[in-house]
Parts: structure tokens; sequence; C-alpha cells
């Protein structure tokens, strides 16, 4: 398997483990009152999934995000050629516009 997939397939179970981290400590503080909202309702359950997925989609983006990033910055060496770039200034030459009058 190549390195980018295993490590995208890594980060993935990260952002989904941290969503269900975050999920679970939103029930458990009860934010907004989520715990009563998800125990009576009969569509709690759904309500749980459908946070966690979604969160841990956002989640796992971002820890692919910030991977890919940090790895940039260990394979190149920093700063760069910060050399003079010359602006080049063209002469302006005029363009016949032919407008048709009405």
């Amino acid at each position: 398997m190549p390195r980018l997939i295993r490590l995208y397939i890594t980060q993935v179970f990260t952002g989904f483990g941290l969503s269900a981290l975050f999920v679970g400590l939103l029930l458990y503080a009860n934010v907004a009152n989520l715990w009563h909202l998800v125990s009576s309702s009969s569509a709690g359950i759904m309500a749980v999934i459908m946070l966690w997925v979604f969160n841990g989609i956002v989640f796992a983006g971002v820890q692919f995000g910030i991977t890919i990033m940090r790895m940039a910055s260990e394979d190149t060496p920093g700063g760069g050629r910060r050399g003079h770039v010359p602006v080049v200034q063209g002469t302006p030459v005029p363009v016949k516009v032919v407008a048709n009058r009405r």
C-alpha cells in the first residue's frame, strides 16, 4: 500500500477517534441539554451516530491537512532565495476601437 494512502487511513482513524471523544464529552457535559434530547427521543441514537460521523469527517480532514502541512517543513530547508525580481514595464500600445453609433 502506498505511504500516502496508509497515512490518510491512519489520520481518518485518528479523526474518528477524536470525534468519538468529542461527542462523548458533549453528551457527558450535557451541552445545550443534548443528553436529555438524545435520551428522550426515538431518533436519539441516529442523531448521535450522525453527530459522530459528521464530526469525524471534519476532524479527519483537519488531521490529514495538519499532517501534510507539517511534512513540508520537515523535508525542505527553511528560507529559500530572496533575490531581487526585476519588474518589467512595457510601453503602452494604442489600440483602435471602432464604435458603432446608434
